[in-house]
């Protein structure tokens, strides 16, 4: 591996994690940094998370494909999200289709429900947050609630079933990667939904971003990373 390649490996995620880190001491409660970065931030390392995803994947370019468009569709989510009130269901319909694109991505290395225990564990999971919150969410948010909490269980089952379908496999590291993407992505959106409908939860945003980041970077890093010959190139 040439200098420039091993610099260039190392400079990403650390800008990726310099940017994060700006971002959620700016959107802290009280911020930490002048709030206002949180709105440069918050995107950047979102577009920094798809930088690192668009030199992955070249051997499956359709999981990269969709992999790539849930990124773009987060991103577009993390925008709307700025404005935690108007921007709300915008950003929960561009994460909605995010997942979407996540299940369409997995779909592409094993059938839907190639293993059916993770859709077990996931949708306890899902019914017993959205049970305990369901008083507190408003009508009109119900059902569209509903429906994002079942397309991310989804999205996270079928990164397991990839992963545990591809057991002593080739490609079992890129699985896991994904697996534990989908169960950081579950983890964030559990306590965002617990600090928005039952009440503030201490630390927030900081919960919620060091865990929504990690997964995104988890969802790219399930793609194949490129050979040393083409980085070169």
């Amino acid at each position: 591996m040439t200098a420039p390649v091993a610099k260039s490996q190392v400079a990403l995620p650390l800008l990726t994690l310099i940017s994060a880190t700006v971002a959620i001491l700016a959107l802290s409660q009280p911020p930490q940094l002048p709030a206002g970065l949180g709105w440069i931030f918050k995107p950047l390392t979102t577009v920094l998370i798809l930088l690192y995803a668009v030199r992955r994947g070249a051997d499956q370019p359709r999981l990269a494909r969709w992999l790539r468009t849930g990124l773009w569709c987060s991103l577009l989510g993390d925008i709307a999200l700025l404005w935690p009130e108007r921007g709300f269901l915008p950003g929960l319909l561009s994460f909605l289709v995010a997942h979407v694109c996540y299940v369409l991505a997995f779909c592409t290395q094993v059938r839907l429900g190639a293993v059916r225990w993770p859709f077990l564990m996931f949708g306890v999971i899902a019914a017993t947050v959205l049970g305990s919150l369901w008083a507190h969410v408003p009508p009109a948010l119900r059902a569209p609630i509903v429906v994002y909490v079942v397309a991310l269980a989804i999205m996270a089952s079928q990164a397991w079933a990839w992963w545990r379908r591809r057991a002593g496999q080739p490609d079992e590291p890129r699985a896991r990667w994904a697996a534990w993407g989908g169960t950081l992505f579950v983890l964030s959106d559990a306590m965002l939904a617990i600090d928005r409908f039952a009440g503030p939860m201490e630390m927030a945003s900081f919960w919620v971003l060091a865990s929504y980041w990690p997964a995104q970077w988890c969802m790219a890093s399930s793609l194949q990373a490129p050979t040393t010959s083409r980085m070169a190139a």
